[in-house]
């Protein structure tokens, strides 16, 4: 990813990850409640997991962005697209918001540019996305956004912060059943 990339919407700025974003990671990923939806982010969450993820963001061609909050320049939270296809024109990727910022539709406001980055810049046709059982809130900004369910993968992810086994639903969002 360009590391000068950036997309701002109302209330946010989407960016490239920096080490100075670290104390904003552990403060949001070392919450049970947000890492529970995570297949790959263990709990307790430590600085030095914070600093092995942004390397990784900062080394992989994945487009990972850290969101910002503009009023006060934290981070608040995460999204990405990886697995990125452009012969074939699709994409998977995520999001996490630290709780504290639940309920306020940062989520859906960076949920929203990233779709829009995926199919206007990058000339996508088709997201995937997934969300586990009990995490209506997931889908239903999804399907805020027209995703629909594509199936589920049983026993899908050993999730790291629980330890339990968890089943994937996998959603698909065509760039013609974008809801804008």
């Amino acid at each position: 990813m360009d590391k000068d990339l950036v997309i701002e919407t109302e209330r946010l700025i989407l960016r490239a990850w920096n080490l100075n974003d670290v104390d904003d990671v552990v403060d949001g990923l070392n919450n049970l409640n947000v890492s529970k939806w995570m297949s790959v982010v263990p709990y307790p969450y430590t600085k030095k997991d914070a600093e092995d993820f942004i390397k990784h963001s900062i080394e992989t061609k994945a487009y990972n962005f850290a969101i910002v909050l503009k009023e006060n320049n934290k981070v608040i939270g995460g999204t990405q697209l990886r697995n990125i296809d452009l012969v074939q024109g699709t994409a998977h990727g995520g999001i996490w918001i630290n709780e504290k910022y639940h309920g306020h539709g940062y989520g859906r406001e960076a949920w929203g540019a990233r779709i829009k980055y995926a199919f206007e810049v990058l000339g996508l046709r088709r997201l995937e996305n997934g969300f586990f059982d009990g995490n209506e809130k997931s889908w239903k900004m999804q399907q805020s956004f027209g995703y629909k369910i594509e199936g589920t993968k049983r026993q899908r992810y050993k999730c790291l912060s629980t330890g339990k086994i968890v089943d994937e639903h996998i959603t698909g969002l065509l760039k013609e059943e974008w809801i804008k």
